[in-house]
């Protein structure tokens, strides 16, 4: 009786296991596949003119480069403001706030803010930003909605790899006459340092590629001129992409500009988290526990 039934067992896990590695590699296929197709189809766009030139007749011929220079804009000024208050916020949760109720309800807004659709981002930045504060849409407005909308993944990936720094470091340190504040920049901060640049490669990839927010409060599909000042409005490539794909009336002519377009999105994103990565690693193999 106890063979058939850890045969069953054994049956059930190796089932478990197979329908998870099948599902693994159908999203790994899927994504290669996907990545292959933009790769081969897109290639062909990209010349020194157009990563370099300015678009002509309303962004069917010519360059993308004020639409990355505005993505690069965009997405380093919602770093900017997100990783400081991220990493800050999470601090403060980690090592500093008192575990009460009020402190489990601030962390279920932060997760609960983490799942809301971009969208609504965009109509929080436009509401606040473009027309409370008077910013109009400009790159100042369109960076502040993408830190906001990034800012609740960096503080739960902060919060979580602050925690996983093992107590006794705290202690000890505590111990030997150490201030809170010495503990955490020198005993705590420096190992978590790659978790935290973690959840900082999650918000580079959202910010860089979202539509919805940059489209309520900065994006422009035809400005053939780069700002001046963080004012003004700027191309960014997600919204070209966008219109390209779904406004232009003859989407033949410029199916290869769309495909170009989101070849240098992609190795833009990635240029971005390569960042995060070799410092993470830096950081990890610095510090060792």
């Amino acid at each position: 009786m106890r063979l058939s039934k850890n045969k069953h067992v054994a049956l059930w896990d190796s089932l478990i296991r197979w329908s998870m590695r099948i599902t693994a590699y159908t999203i790994v296929l899927a994504v290669g596949y996907i990545l292959l197709d933009i790769v081969v189809k897109g290639v062909g766009s990209i010349s020194w003119e157009f990563l370099t030139d300015y678009p002509r007749k309303g962004g069917t011929e010519g360059g993308i480069l004020p639409a990355i220079m505005g993505t690069i804009y965009l997405t380093a000024g919602s770093i900017i403001v997100a990783l400081p208050l991220g990493m800050a916020s999470a601090i403060y949760l980690s090592e500093y706030a008192t575990q009460e109720r009020f402190t489990r309800m601030i962390r279920l807004a932060i997760v609960t803010l983490a799942g809301v659709p971009s969208i609504v981002f965009g109509l929080f930045g436009l509401g606040l930003f473009v027309l409370f504060f008077n910013f109009g849409t400009s790159i100042l407005a369109g960076s502040l909605t993408l830190a906001f909308m990034i800012l609740p993944t960096i503080i739960v990936s902060s919060e979580e790899a602050l925690r996983a720094v093992p107590k006794a470091l705290r202690e000890g340190s505590l111990a030997l006459g150490a201030t809170r504040w010495q503990t955490i920049s020198r005993n705590v901060l420096p190992y978590a340092l790659p978790g935290m640049f973690t959840g900082s490669i999650l918000g580079i990839g959202r910010a860089a590629g979202e539509t919805a927010p940059i489209l309520l409060t900065v994006a422009a599909f035809y400005l053939p001129v780069l700002p001046s000042s963080v004012f003004d409005q700027v191309m960014a490539l997600p919204y070209h992409l966008y219109i390209l794909a779904t406004q232009h009336p003859d989407t033949t002519k410029v199916l290869p500009l769309q495909y170009g377009t989101a070849l240098v999105l992609l190795v833009l994103v990635t240029a971005f988290n390569l960042v995060a990565i070799l410092l993470r690693m830096r950081f990890r193999k610095k510090y060792k526990w």
